[in-house]
């Protein structure tokens, strides 16, 4: 590797380089923001599950699983199918209350509007 000055076309191409990417709006978004910080962020998690719209058909999926984990747990005496029925349970649970006050029309978030 030299410690002179590039030659003519080398210079030329790291210049188009240079240039393009002063123009990547992304690229200078993401490097003024500095984030030091690696990792999920609680806010953001915590907002995505707040605006959390689901569908019937995974409300209606998550609760015929956990029933059948839940016989399977009681039948067989199984800890992994308890602690399944377990974790998957309180989603189905809160999923479904999710959905249900959506069709409530309380005008909450990703639900229709209340006609105020």
């Amino acid at each position: 590797m030299s410690l002179g000055r590039l030659p003519e076309h080398e210079q030329h191409i790291l210049d188009e380089i240079e240039r393009s990417l002063r123009r990547d709006r992304r690229l200078n978004r993401l490097l003024r923001a500095g984030r030091t910080r690696r990792g999920p962020d609680p806010k953001r998690f915590a907002a995505r599950v707040a605006r959390c719209a689901p569908r019937g058909r995974t409300v209606a999926f998550l609760v015929v699983v956990s029933v059948a984990l839940m016989v399977t747990g009681l039948v067989t005496g199984a800890p992994w199918a308890i602690w399944a029925f377990a974790t998957v349970w309180p989603v189905a649970v809160f999923l479904g209350f999710r959905l249900l006050s959506r069709w409530s029309g309380d005008g909450g978030p990703g639900g229709p509007p209340d006609g105020r």
